[in-house]
């Protein structure tokens, strides 16, 4: 840790702030249009607040300037044409330049020698060669032995198998079949695809406890101070793909929610950015739940794992590069402040845990119900049945059973309810290890659920937000049918 001490330092007199020639230029073309000579800041001041839209400065300059407002407009926009990011973040990354400046000339910074362990182990995990492997511990146990082998095993497997299969289900069937004479009724509750029987048995068998696990990983990783040092540790790789270190903060909240990530996008500075990091949430980031249902698929199957995640990886990469070649825009750039390292405290990670978890199953469990009745309704229209034919084509192309089209309906209602669909094939044998890694790998990538669907557009607006869906969704099987033409042709069988 380095000593700082102060300089002794003069204040000469004071100088304004210098941006840069163009911007300059139309700070000068606002000040010049600023008749109303009584505002309450300099008319520098004013303009830089103008350049930034802020609605306040805007409200006020439009009533005491009314007359010069349209022309104050245009200059605004001219000055926007003129820089691909936005006029605030240029402005504030000057003022941090010339914050950097004066610190220099006021501060002298004095290595001093003893390094304490703390900031050690800091600086082991921001370092590429240390903080890579300490990424892959955290990804193994945090997220593949306790949420996908303890979460998606051993609690998944006794809440479906000894409390629903066994006693909830039975229960509740013969209750409603003896209540209600109706068959239609009755296939709406308890039927295969009935709200009881699959809707809230996915929401409470298979999506709690893969969840809650996550979630309390999360907690941990989250009260610890890592994610800067993460985010860190990324930020040279991410901007090969058009965005910063500070991306990591949605994206790594993606695997709990990609909807509620998506909406975190707006912390990115740029709309090139956002555009990148949101295109990734909705195509290679799986939610918590999906991803535990998946370690669960793959399960015992450490071959048919290391593949799954190596395609999904690359995805991550190659469409991210592309993207970023495409898009125009410069290289962003990226402070954090890095907060110390600590123990986290089981208080903090418990209240974590459970608020994250409340809001996220008060969200999924009227989804499931939802679903459920979206399905019982196509059932009767028979607007399912077709749905489920079309895609029964594209899933033999990737050499899976029909049944599987089943699972992937279910996965546009929600990416971990398709999951969970997998999973119940799985159970009755229907799927080999090279179908489960083809089916995980293409339900990874498949269609954004509706309420990331509806986030994105949200965000992104409905042309953006249909473009990126339209892609995914022939992006997602063309992946699937190229790895499983190539385990095939090399005669892989994992």
């Amino acid at each position: 840790m380095s000593g700082i001490h102060p300089k002794s330092f003069n204040a000469g007199p004071r100088q304004s702030i210098g941006y840069s020639d163009t911007l300059e230029v139309y700070i000068s073309k606002i000040v010049e249009s600023l008749a109303y000579s009584e505002y309450k800041i300099s008319k520098r001041a004013l303009a830089l607040l103008l350049l930034q839209e802020d609605a306040e400065i805007l409200e006020t300059v439009k009533t005491k300037d009314a007359q010069n407002f349209p022309l104050i407009e245009h200059i605004i926009q001219e000055a926007k044409k003129h820089y691909s990011q936005p006029l605030n973040y240029i402005i504030n990354l000057r003022r941090q330049e010339e914050a950097t400046l004066i610190a220099q000339r006021v501060m002298t910074y004095v290595k001093n020698p003893i390094i304490s362990l703390q900031e050690r182990l800091s600086r082991i995990m921001m370092n590429p060669l240390t903080g890579a492997p300490i990424l892959l511990f955290v990804l193994y146990y945090g997220l593949y032995k306790f949420v996908g082998t303890f979460g998606a095993g051993t609690l998944v497997d006794f809440l479906e198998d000894k409390v629903f299969i066994s006693y909830v289900n039975p229960w509740v069937t013969n209750l409603v079949n003896s209540a209600i004479p109706f068959k239609v009724l009755q296939d709406l509750l308890v039927g295969e695809y009935g709200i009881i029987t699959l809707g809230v048995r996915y929401a409470f068998a298979i999506i709690l406890p893969i969840v809650a696990t996550f979630f309390f990983a999360f907690a941990i990783v989250e009260d610890t101070g890592y994610l800067p040092r993460l985010a860190m540790l990324v930020d040279q790789l991410f901007k090969r793909i058009g965005l910063s270190g500070r991306a990591v903060i949605p994206l790594v909240l993606g695997f709990g929610c990609d909807t509620m990530a998506t909406m975190v996008t707006r912390t990115l500075p740029t709309k090139r950015e956002r555009i990148i990091a949101t295109l990734l949430l909705a195509l290679a980031i799986p939610c918590s739940a999906q991803m535990g249902v998946i370690f669960a698929l793959l399960e015992g199957n450490p071959l048919g794992l290391v593949v799954w995640l190596g395609v999904i990886i690359f995805v991550f990469l190659i469409v991210g590069f592309l993207a970023a070649k495409i898009m125009p825009g410069e290289l962003p750039t990226f402070y954090m402040e890095i907060p110390p390292l600590r123990f986290p405290q089981l208080s903090n990670v418990l209240r974590k845990t459970w608020t994250r978890l409340s809001w996220y199953f008060k969200e999924i469990l009227p989804l499931f119900i939802f679903a459920s009745l979206l399905i019982w309704i196509g059932q009767i229209t028979g607007l399912f049945t077709i749905l489920v034919r079309i895609l029964e084509h594209p899933i033999r192309a990737l050499g899976l059973p029909d049944q599987a089209a089943v699972a992937f309906l279910f996965g546009f209602f929600r990416r971990d309810y398709g999951a969970a669909g997998l999973y119940d094939l799985k159970k009755v044998g229907l799927l080999s290890g090279n179908q489960m890694v083809v089916s995980c790998i293409t339900l990874t990538l498949f269609l954004p659920c509706i309420a990331q669907l509806l986030m994105n557009v949200k965000e992104r607006g409905i042309k953006m937000g249909i473009a990126m869906s339209v892609f995914i969704l022939f992006f997602s099987f063309s992946i699937g049918y190229l790895v499983n033409f190539i385990l095939i042709s090399l005669n892989i069988s994992l």
